[in-house]
């Protein structure tokens, strides 16, 4: 089956990693579905981004933790766009509390957000692909957290480790439909998420990941883009790690780590 993307939609796409993407996309030639959570503004400019490769943009609020609701958003956007080719999951939040402080309320709200609410919005894009029968592109931005714990991420690291697990099953339920899952993992990239907003990050230095630096955007996207491409139409099923080699760093953390300060976050 020859695929072919024409249209996309990406979650969280008012900033960062989801902005980024959503414009890759649209210069690899398809129209983009944007959602946004608080911020409307960054929505709209993103979709002037996406127009100015002469693609077409459409706009919608997205609440994750909205269960309810979250699945008929999509299935709007895709009405709106003519079909969705590709659906990239990037919505997410997260919660810095040490495991012990951690409230039920805290809890459900990262995990809603980043798991259940990820869950209804993938299965709606699925269940049109399914029924176009073209074929498509599940993707999930996870995060390093998926494979590797961190102190005081106890909801976090919970929800991206259930949201790998959740692709590898869609992979091995929908490659009948020529439907390919894949999550992406990020590791520290300069985004209003990490308080690095419209930073450079190649002048910030990280002496614990090996390429120094933290990542930028883009090149997340880049490999986002990959993904939702015809080029990688035997790939499924895959978490990519893209985190400048600071996964293979334990060993070395662990043994040149010189006080306890770690158990703080």
């Amino acid at each position: 089956m020859d695929f072919i993307p024409r249209t996309a939609i990406v979650t969280g796409s008012d900033s960062g990693i989801g902005r980024a993407t959503a414009v890759a996309l649209a210069a690899a030639g398809m129209d983009v579905g944007i959602t946004w959570h608080q911020d409307e503004a960054g929505a709209e400019s993103t979709a002037e981004e996406v127009r100015s490769y002469d693609r077409r943009a459409v706009v919608a609020r997205l609440d994750t933790t909205d269960l309810d609701g979250c699945g008929g958003v999509v299935d709007d956007l895709v009405e709106r766009l003519g079909g969705v080719d590709v659906f990239v999951n990037n919505s997410g939040t997260g919660a810095n509390v040490p495991f012990l402080e951690t409230s039920l309320g805290t809890w459900r709200k990262v995990v809603a957000t980043d798991l259940d609410g990820a869950f209804v919005c993938l299965q709606a894009a699925a269940r049109h692909m399914v029924a176009a029968g073209r074929g498509g592109r599940l993707i999930a931005v996870t995060s390093v957290h998926e494979h590797l714990p961190r102190v005081g991420s106890s909801a976090y690291d919970a929800a991206k480790h259930g949201l790998g697990g959740l692709v590898k099953t869609i992979a091995l339920e929908l490659g009948e439909h020529a439907i390919t899952a894949n999550a992406v993992a990020p590791g520290e990239i300069a985004t209003p998420m990490t308080g690095q907003e419209d930073e450079n990050p190649r002048r910030t230095h990280r002496p614990g990941v090996p390429l120094g630096r933290p990542g930028d955007a883009r090149e997340i996207a880049s490999v986002i883009a990959f993904l939702a491409s015809p080029a990688s139409a035997y790939v499924t099923g895959a978490s990519w790690v893209v985190d400048g080699g600071m996964v293979q760093m334990g060993p070395q953390a662990g043994s040149h780590l010189t006080s306890d300060d770690w158990r703080r976050g």
